[in-house]
């Protein structure tokens, strides 16, 4: 049943892609041809029902003569019935057709333009099945007030069916230019029937329409004596049948009608789930279903949103940061935590600004940059921050690190390296320490940022300058490799001991080794 839906969605919205030009033109032939076949199909229920179901009264005279009338009549109105309805039709299209041909947001009243097509189609052959009803019964009454009756409730009962087919089918058809229509939103009241009252036109063509024609058969019996037995058992069987095949066919269109869109949500619903925040469904409906078809895609956008929010900071402030953030909120204050340090610093920045455009200037710190962060990165450290032409990395904080000064040690030589080799236009110096420090959110509630606060982070800077004047123009405190595995210590050699700027006791500083440490 569910491939046999898609090949009919598919019959009826023709090919993905298709121009504007292309949907409108489409959609106008197909409701036009839908006009004609509803009512085609509308006459041949009355038909079915006035000759060959429901028996006529006992005391016409020329029973066949008077059938034959009544049929020419039927015939020739449905002739002028489709004719008016299509002209109708078209030109109630026409104000419809210019909305579905431009690319601009439709305003709230276009919208509801647009949404109430299928109801002014139904409204149009309401009034004109009920001329005919009422106009039926009028001809007949002369020869019989009952036989006018039983044409004229015929009548209407065809006419039922034709309008409720024609909606449907409009409906349905309209689904591509309502899509276009409600690309922007829903209005708030957009005066077309909600799920239950498609359900109900639904009952009304599946089940009222042939059960209404058993109590008439019902009514017959009781009021006149001259309906056999066969003539009722006949048309309880007419009817009957014609309830069981219609109704199946109608409920499953309405429960699919009801069904599609939801399984649309619930498989874009399964896309978000797997992280594809590109997940959008169409919306092409005025009621509850098209509120949760929006709904839906305002809350994708809002995720995204949301996503791309969470990129940018955690850019900004690395991603540990961003997801702790996330995770517990955020407070002003720090937590004690031992941390090991990077800074690196250009080496004749001001020189180099004075004397290269700004342009070029930008470009290589870029560059510069790149290196940095891939490097730190690729170590389990983040970039605390960027200070113009320096930057600040952060091994063991906001979450712990399994062998952190290993790592720093690491990401510290690989970082001079390749610096030298990639961006041999700046020359940079290392400096690397570790040790206990404050590490959280400095500022004010309106303004702040993650920062580690304490004596590694000054005696990192300091080493820094130092190493600017130093062959590898880089040093790193001791402290760090007595605390580091054995192979990555044996990467570096001890240089002796100096007092930096700011601090009262000796730093024993180490730098790495120009050739491979004796096995």
């Amino acid at each position: 049943m569910r491939r046999i839906g898609r090949l009919l969605g598919q019959v009826l919205d023709g090919r993905p892609g298709a121009s504007r030009e292309q949907v409108e033109r489409r959609t106008r032939w197909l409701v036009l041809s839908s006009v004609v076949v509803a009512n085609v199909g509308g006459a041949l229920v009355v038909l079915a029902l006035a000759i060959g179901v429901l028996p006529d009264p006992a005391d016409l005279d020329d029973l066949e003569a008077l059938r034959r009338f009544n049929t020419a009549v039927l015939l020739v109105y449905l002739v002028l019935a489709i004719a008016v309805g299509v002209a109708v039709g078209l030109r109630s299209f026409r104000p419809i057709r210019a909305l579905f041909l431009t690319d601009r947001p439709l305003e709230e009243r276009e919208q509801r333009l647009v949404l109430r097509g299928p109801l002014r189609m139904m409204r149009v052959h309401g009034a004109l099945w009920g001329l005919a009803s009422a106009g039926w019964a009028l001809i007949n009454v002369a020869f019989s007030p009952l036989l006018a009756l039983k044409l004229g409730l015929t009548c209407a009962l065809g006419g039922l069916t034709t309008c409720t087919i024609i909606y449907l089918l409009t409906e349905r058809l309209f689904r591509t230019a309502t899509t276009q229509a409600l690309s922007t939103e829903i209005p708030q009241d957009p005066g077309v029937p909600g799920v239950v009252g498609k359900l109900v036109l639904a009952w009304m063509l599946g089940t009222a329409t042939p059960v209404l024609g058993q109590i008439l058969i019902g009514a017959a019996a009781l009021l006149r004596d001259t309906i056999t037995v066969g003539e009722l058992a006949w048309a309880t069987l007419a009817l009957g049948g014609t309830a069981l095949a219609v109704g199946l066919a109608v409920t499953y269109l309405s429960a699919h009608a009801v069904a599609a869109p939801v399984d649309s949500v619930r498989e874009a619903i399964v896309r978000v789930e797997r992280n594809d925040l590109t997940a959008q469904v169409p919306v092409y409906d005025g009621s509850q279903i098209g509120q949760l078809q929006a709904g839906f895609n305002h809350m994708v956008a809002g995720l995204r949103e949301r996503e791309l929010l969470q990129d940018l900071f955690g850019r900004q402030v690395g991603e540990d940061v961003a997801r702790i953030a996330l995770e517990r909120g955020v407070e002003l204050g720090g937590e004690l935590r031992h941390v090991h340090v990077i800074f690196v610093d250009v080496i004749g920045s001001t020189r180099l600004a004075a004397t290269r455009p700004p342009i070029e200037v930008v470009t290589l710190l870029n560059r510069f940059f790149g290196v940095v962060v891939e490097v730190i990165e690729a170590h389990g450290g983040w970039i605390n921050k960027f200070e113009g032409d320096a930057a600040l990395a952060i091994f063991g904080a906001p979450v712990d690190l399994d062998d952190a000064p290993t790592r720093t040690l690491a990401a510290a030589r690989e970082l001079a390296a390749r610096l030298a080799a990639e961006v041999p236009e700046m020359a940079a110096a290392v400096g690397v320490s570790g040790g206990q420090a404050v590490a959280g959110h400095v500022g004010a509630v309106n303004r702040f940022e993650y920062t580690v606060i304490g004596d590694p982070v000054n005696e990192a800077a300091r080493l820094t300058d130092l190493a600017k004047t130093t062959p590898g123009l880089l040093l790193a405190s001791a402290a760090v490799l007595d605390a580091a595995a054995p192979a990555e210590s044996a990467c570096w050699t001890l240089t002796g001991e100096v007092t930096v700027r700011g601090r009262t006791t000796p730093t024993r500083t180490a730098a790495p080794r120009t050739e491979p440490a004796a096995s």
